[in-house]
């Protein structure tokens, strides 16, 4: 077995990785960019090495300063995590040229897998089912449209490098392809150095099913069954589950038969995922379900997979390195229970899911393992205090719970997701949540286009509660606290002998101001009013969260406070507050001229000039933001005003980008 490996990632797959090798005595070394020299994967490691800038081209793709690194500290094999260099051929090779060890598929196997048209032309041959579809060569973009028309719309197009969704679009009306090709190839070259793409015909309500499988050297590959990640946004997981709902016998069969011949096919080692597109519209058949892709290396997701047959990936992923053969034949492995997992991101479900960033101010999970087996796990790449930065995928946890049965596992998962308290950046927390609890989410009835079909619903902003702005009005007057002294007036905060003392104070919650006034009424009791609406509230005495009673009913809530921000956290929501400044020192209200950048990022194209008329909803700019592309579109009717970014320019948030003519110009 290694004695020390250098873990080519960052986030929480470098600290999972770390955690099994540190369970197993392997020393661990970690990389890291200029942003990332304080992350939670470099505190963990037993060793460090900076190897560039922020930029991923200049630091986790720099194959060879990770390499340079892994000689210099003396580590002895490399694991690439996912995303990055993990499904590199070309990185493999050069690892290995070095004298090292790669922990995962041969670059003979990567290679035969990273381009999907080549790959699913190896997977025909090998018998596996593939959906119709254009896979050649020639990418004219004519060409690419006669493909289109003649498989049937709607089609989808995909980049043949890409994977998590970048590149790909789906397509209903022949007249939309032109535009979806050049931009699904522009996000492939910008993601994956490679703009080519493939067509395909789009599966009606479509579910994504995938097969983990492992191989050893000596010749054995088994599979370890099925995870279902259907539940999607824009081509992207967002909740995954093992095994699949309503998956039978004879179908479970077919596909991990098919996953393990896609498998021996092209000499596989290690850790490896077959995806594959099924046919969600009835029952899942044995003849309903064709290859989509393989990914050959650890998948996102594989907690689940761990949960239900009691396995440690890595440690596997590690041994087999290492020459090992797998400590298990097929008819060993069996399904314990089900497992769920949700991907907490920084990311704000309610504008299209665009990627938000912010310092985590305050970040609290309830009782659970971390990077190992249990009815809660929760592996989380980050801590309190550390910043979602713009340069990388903005994952901030996965959540994962295990249970005897599907439904006892999904009510875990809402359990664990109400509990947990986020403040300092937008997150999809309460989108999770709401999922959960979706009817069809619930009876296992799910597909790719669920999330879309109901977005509105998910996303939906519950009423303000007024004992969350009674309680973010105490924590602004600095009234929460019990008092310390031990002289009993202290009690009396703001009483006085004639009346009771009054305390007023605005907050912002959303962009709408709340006034509100406070009056002390003595032994923590206060009445609080905004306007018409009253709510009489008392504080108790508690050691953990806050606790309260209004109206006889006593509960609790949690409340996050930095020298700007309130955040309360009360009946598994979050809402956010800031003080407002008095009247005369705010700035002015943004015109609605203005289309101004709602993240950082990079202008990849304009579609607009100065003096252009332009219609509500065209497309001004799209702007490329942590290697996806979002299109900004002009609100309302008009003449292009100024332009005042160009093609490749790198913006802040809230840079204004372009600016309409005023409506009475």
């Amino acid at each position: 077995m290694f004695q020390k490996i250098l873990i080519a990632n960052r986030g929480e797959i470098a600290a999972r990785v770390i955690a099994t090798a540190r369970r197993m005595g392997i020393a661990t070394v970690a990389v890291h960019s200029d942003a990332d020299a304080q992350a939670l994967h470099v505190t963990l490691a037993d060793e460090a090495v900076r190897i560039g800038p922020a930029p991923v081209a200049e630091s986790y793709l720099n194959g060879q300063a990770i390499i340079a690194a892994a000689l210099r500290t003396g580590a002895e094999a490399i694991h690439p995590g996912y995303g990055f260099l993990s499904e590199n051929p070309a990185f493999v090779e050069a690892v290995e040229a070095a004298g090292l060890t790669f922990i995962g598929p041969p670059a003979s196997a990567i290679r035969a897998m990273g381009l999907k048209d080549a790959a699913k032309r190896l997977m025909e041959a090998a018998g596996v089912p593939v959906v119709p579809g254009y896979h050649g060569p020639d990418q004219d973009p004519a060409r690419l449209a006669r493909e289109a028309q003649a498989i049937g719309y709607p089609v989808l197009i995909k980049a043949r490098a890409g994977g998590g969704g970048k590149g790909m679009r789906l397509v209903e009306d022949p007249a939309a392809f032109p535009a979806a090709l050049e931009s699904a190839a522009r996000e492939a070259q910008a993601s994956f150095g490679d703009p080519a793409c493939l067509i395909e015909k789009y599966i009606s309500s479509p579910r994504h099913i995938e097969v983990q499988v492992f191989a050893d050297t000596q010749g054995t590959t088994v599979h370890l069954f099925e995870r279902d990640c259907s539940l999607q946004r824009r081509h992207q997981k967002v909740i995954e589950e093992a095994p699949a709902p309503g998956m039978t016998d004879p179908v479970r069969t077919a596909m991990t038969q098919a996953a393990i011949q896609a498998a021996r096919s092209i000499g596989y080692r290690g850790a490896g995922t077959v995806e594959f597109i099924a046919d969600g519209s009835g029952p899942l058949r044995e003849d309903g379900f064709w290859f989509m892709e393989m990914n050959t290396r650890l998948q996102v997701e594989h907690p689940v997979s761990e949960a239900i047959t009691g396995l440690d990936f890595v440690e596997l992923q590690l041994r087999v390195a290492a020459g090992e053969p797998l400590p298990f034949a097929q008819g060993d492995l069996q399904i314990d229970g089900h497992a769920i997992e949700a991907r907490l991101y920084a990311e704000d479900a309610e504008r299209g899911f665009l990627p938000a960033t912010g310092r985590l101010t305050h970040l609290a999970f309830p009782p659970a393992t971390a990077f190992r087996r249990g009815p809660v796990r929760v592996d989380a790449g980050v801590r309190a205090g550390d910043e979602i930065t713009p340069w990388y995928d903005p994952m901030i946890a996965k959540v994962i719970a295990h249970a005897p049965d599907r439904t006892t596992a999904l009510t875990l998962l809402g359990q664990t997701l109400d509990a947990t308290r986020i403040a300092g950046s937008t997150t999809n927390l309460a989108f999770l949540a709401a999922l959960t609890r979706h009817p069809d989410v619930q009876t296992g009835k799910v597909d790719t286009g669920l999330i879309a079909r109901d977005l509105a619903a998910l996303t939906a902003r519950l009423p303000l509660p007024p004992e969350t702005s009674a309680l973010a009005a105490l924590a602004a007057l600095d009234l929460l606290d019990p008092p310390t002294g031990a002289d009993p007036w202290d009690t009396l905060t703001g009483w006085r002998g004639w009346s009771n003392a009054e305390s007023f104070v605005t907050l912002d919650h959303r962009g709408e101001d709340h006034a509100l006034k406070i009056e002390h009424l003595g032994q923590r009791r206060f009445r609080v009013s905004a306007g018409a609406d009253t709510t009489a509230l008392t504080l108790l005495a508690s050691t953990g969260d806050l606790r309260f009673e209004t109206d006889g009913l006593i509960r609790s809530a949690g409340v996050a406070q930095t020298a700007d921000t309130i955040t309360v956290f009360l009946n598994g929501q979050s809402f956010g507050f800031h003080a407002v400044l008095p009247q005369g020192e705010t700035g002015h209200a943004d015109s609605g001229d203005a289309i101004s950048a709602p993240m950082p990022g990079l202008v990849a194209k304009l579609h607009t000039t100065p003096g252009a008329t332009v219609t509500k909803g065209d497309p001004l700019v799209v702007l490329e933001a942590m290697k996806m592309e979002h299109i900004l579109t002009a609100p309302r009717d008009g003449r292009i005003a100024e332009v005042l970014v160009a093609e490749g320019d790198q913006v802040a948030d809230g840079t204004t980008l372009v600016r309409l003519e005023g409506e009475d110009a």
